[in-house]
C-alpha cells in the first residue's frame, strides 16, 4: 500500500504527552495564581506591625492545592489512558490478526490506513508475511495432491499390468516386462526428483565457489548427444560467472535448464543458447531455446511443480513435471531468482540470477 511520509509514532507520542503535561502545568500555575492573589492587597503596600502566621496561608492553600493536584492526577490518568489507547490501537489490530493467523486463518489482513509510520510499516510487513505464508501453504497443498497423483499413476499401471499377466499365464510376457520396467523407471525418476526438490528446499548443503560458465560447458558436453538426437544446435558463450553454493545442486540446475531447452524445441533445426556473465555483483545464467510461440499465462506457471507445457512438449519425452520446479527451488535456496519469459519469434528465455562468489 503506497503511503505518504508521516510523523513517527515516537514523535507523535512525545508531542501528545508533552502537550498534555503542558496543559496540566498551566492549570496548576493558574490554580496557584488564583489562590495567591487572594492574599495580595489591592492598595499600596504598608508594612504591617503584625506579621501574619504562615499557618493561615497553609491552611488556606494546601487543601485547595491538594484537591487541584488530585483532580489533575485523575485527569492525567484518564487522558493518558485515552491517548495511549488511541495511539496504540493499531497494535491491537495487529495482535488480533496474529491470533487469527495462529489459529490457522491466513486470509485475514490488517490493511491499516493512514500515513506511513512505524506501526503502518509493521502492519504492511505483517500483511505481506501472511500473503507469502498463505501462498506457500496453498502451493504445498497443491504439491502434495499432485505428488500423490503422480506417484499413484505408475503404481496403478503396475497393478493393472500384473493383473493382466495373472489372468493370461500362457501369453508372452516380454512386452509386459518392458512396460513394467518403463513404469518402474519413471517412478524412480519421480522419487529422485522429489528427494532433490526436498533437499534444495531444506538448504542442507555446504556452500562453495562455483563458476557457472564451467558448469554450463560441462553440461553442454554431457548433453551434446541428446541435442544431436533431436537435431538441436547447442551453443555456450559468456564470461566467468562465479557463484557461491552447492556444486552438485548448481550443476543440476544447469542440467535441468539445458535438458528442457533441448527436448522442448522445434521438431528440427532447433537452437539452444547458454550464456553466462557477471552483472552488478550477481552471477547470471541465461538459457534460450527456439520453439513455437508461448502463451505468457502458460509461461508463468511452468515453474510450478507438475506443471507441463503441453503445447511445446514432445510425446516421447514428457518428464515428471519437476524440472523447472527444481530449478526454482535450487535458485531460491541460493538466495537467487528464476525469471521466465517467452522469446520473440517463439521459444523460451530462462534467466537465473545468483549472488556472486568471491
Amino acid at each position: 500500500m503506497a503511503r505518504g511520509r508521516g510523523l513517527s509514532v515516537r514523535l507523535r507520542l512525545t508531542l501528545s504527552y508533552a502537550g498534555f503535561l503542558m496543559v496540566a502545568g498551566v492549570l496548576l500555575l493558574a490554580v496557584v495564581w488564583v489562590f495567591l492573589l487572594r492574599y495580595v492587597p489591592d492598595g499600596p503596600f504598608v508594612e504591617p506591625t503584625f506579621s501574619p502566621s504562615r499557618t493561615d496561608l497553609q491552611r488556606a492553600f494546601l487543601p485547595k492545592a491538594a484537591m487541584a493536584m488530585g483532580a489533575l492526577l485523575v485527569v492525567g490518568l484518564v487522558g493518558g489512558w485515552m491517548l495511549a489507547g488511541w495511539m496504540l490501537a493499531p497494535l491491537t489490530r495487529i495482535t488480533d490478526a496474529a491470533r487469527l493467523a495462529a489459529d490457522g486463518s491466513l486470509s485475514h489482513r490488517i490493511r491499516l490506513r493512514g500515513r506511513r509510520d512505524e506501526l503502518s510499516e509493521l502492519a504492511d510487513t505483517f500483511d505481506a508475511m501472511l500473503a507469502r505464508i498463505e501462498a506457500q501453504v496453498e502451493e504445498q497443498k497443491r504439491f502434495a495432491a499432485n505428488a500423490s497423483h503422480e506417484l499413484r499413476t505408475p503404481l496403478a499401471i503396475t497393478q493393472t499390468l500384473l493383473e493382466v499377466a495373472r489372468n493370461d499365464r500362457s501369453g508372452d510376457h516380454e512386452v509386459l516386462v518392458d512396460r513394467l520396467h518403463s513404469v518402474n523407471a519413471r517412478a524412480i525418476d519421480l522419487t529422485e526428483a522429489l528427494l532433490l526438490l526436498s533437499r534444495a528446499d531444506q538448504r542442507s548443503f555446504v556452500r562453495r565457489e562455483v563458476d557457472l560458465s564451467l558448469a554450463a560447458e560441462e553440461v553442454a558436453e554431457t548433453l551434446l548427444p541428446l541435442a544431436e538426437k533431436y537435431d538441436v544446435t547447442l551453443e555456450t558463450t559468456g564470461d566467468l560467472a562465479p557463484a557461491l553454493g552447492s556444486p552438485a545442486l548448481l550443476v543440476q540446475l544447469v542440467t535441468n535448464l539445458v535438458h528442457n531447452a533441448i527436448v522442448h524445441n522445434l521438431p528440427a533445426q532447433g537452437t539452444v543458447r547458454v550464456t553466462t556473465g557477471h552483472r552488478q555483483g550477481r552471477a547470471v545464467l541465461v538459457v534460450e531455446n527456439t520453439g513455437p510461440a508461448l502463451n505468457p499465462q502458460l509461461v508463468a506457471t511452468l515453474a510450478e511443480p507438475f506443471q507441463r507445457g503441453t503445447e511445446r512438449i514432445r510425446n516421447d519425452h514428457d518428464g515428471v513435471g519437476l524440472g523447472l520446479a527444481i530449478v526454482k527451488s535450487i535458485a531460491r535456496a541460493h538466495d537467487g531468482q528464476l525469471l521466465l519469459e517467452p522469446r520473440e519469434g517463439g521459444g523460451l528465455r530462462v534467466t537465473v540470477v545468483l549472488p556472486a562468489g568471491p
